[in-house]
């Protein structure tokens, strides 16, 4: 179920001084498997010191380029980020999960419509993926970036940022926000949150003129620009947002404060790959991703903080309760899917199934 395949890395590029791009080898039997969309994450394992370390990257490169390649930036006590960019090289070996997420909208040559993105640091990450990808699908298609840093030098893909504005020069428009390094421009200075935001809209930025939005950064972040933007008339259907993983921590589950109606005890079947599996946990106590790995179960799962969506099922039958999701639209969750990793059951019984994409 977890679907990993060791694939070798054909390229490291250190893109700055602390963030490192992988480019992995795809064999052709793997290429259908590997296929990805725009805006999309692979979820990466490899074991320290004995123990099962998974982290999710989103992919940076255009649909079109057919090169799967993920970039990992050092985090400050980052287990997997500094091991990564430690130990691997060209021609090592890693653990890569095929490409999953729903960060992005439907693409179409045939469609002239305005794009806008807010990233920051290693944010600029998917919205690279999404940005190449758009701009060469949708020809009468415009893309504007606002990209916030500590200073220029921590600039991510900043060589692939100067070649977009040179190759689409009237439809790729780039605004640095630099919170430490001071620019000519006061209004680009600071950091990009909601009355960065305000400002911006003001004067230099249109909402009206946008058909999507796109968010990529801390949490406080991506609360505040989505808060910007509706109140300037966006509405929250044209809004996609991506959380960082690595930034998010593992919350404790706040059990109920009302008992719940009931067994004990639920009965979990869980429908993974065509096959069913069974076992037995405590209402409310853990999550149903974590009482299947005490179960021994394969089940495919990456940041358990209900970030990146790689534990995304369906409840069939019963109720669960979802601690955090940040992953799923408003939509998704109306129509039963969640996130196991956050996912506590309150009914005697739940079934969920990870086969179900509708």
């Amino acid at each position: 179920m977890s679907q990993f395949n060791s694939l070798r890395i054909a390229q490291v590029i250190n893109e700055t001084r602390d963030t490192v791009a992988l480019t992995f080898a795809v064999p052709e039997e793997l290429l259908q498997q590997y296929s990805y969309t725009q805006g999309q994450h692979l979820t990466l394992r490899t074991f320290i010191e004995g123990e099962d370390v998974r982290r999710s990257y989103s992919i940076c490169s255009a649909v079109q380029e057919r090169q799967l390649r993920v970039a990992i930036k050092r985090t400050a006590g980052g287990l997997f980020s500094n091991w990564a960019n430690d130990n691997l090289h060209e021609g090592s070996e890693i653990d890569v999960m095929p490409p999953t997420g729903t960060f992005n909208v439907p693409l179409s040559a045939a469609q002239s419509k305005n794009y806008l993105a807010f990233a920051a640091g290693s944010g600029i990450t998917p919205m690279l993926s999404i940005m190449k990808t758009t701009l060469i699908a949708e020809p009468d298609s415009t893309f504007t970036l606002v990209y916030g840093n500590r200073a220029s030098s921590s600039v991510i893909f900043k060589e692939q940022l100067s070649d977009l504005k040179d190759t689409y020069l009237a439809r790729f428009r780039l605004i640095y926000v630099m919170s430490r390094e001071s620019q000519d421009i006061d209004l680009f200075n600071g950091r990009i949150g909601k009355s960065k935001c305000a400002e911006l809209f003001q004067k230099w930025i249109r909402i009206a003129d946008f058909d999507h939005a796109f968010i990529c950064g801390p949490e406080q972040m991506m609360h505040e620009v989505t808060e910007a933007l509706q109140e300037h008339g966006m509405n929250k259907e044209q809004i996609k947002v991506e959380l960082f993983a690595a930034g998010s921590q593992k919350r404790s589950h706040v059990a109920n404060a009302r008992p719940i109606p009931g067994k004990h005890e639920c009965d979990v079947t869980l429908i993974i790959d065509g096959a069913q599996i069974n076992f037995t946990m405590e209402k409310d106590t853990e999550s149903v991703l974590d009482a299947a790995l005490k179960h021994g179960v394969d089940i495919r799962y990456s940041c358990k903080s209900g970030v990146c969506a790689t534990c995304r099922c369906k409840v069939v039958e019963g109720k669960v309760d979802m601690d955090a999701n940040y992953a799923l639209e408003d939509y998704e969750v109306a129509r039963g899917f969640a996130l196991s990793c956050q996912s506590f059951p309150v009914s005697d019984q739940v079934v969920m199934s990870f086969d179900l994409d509708h």
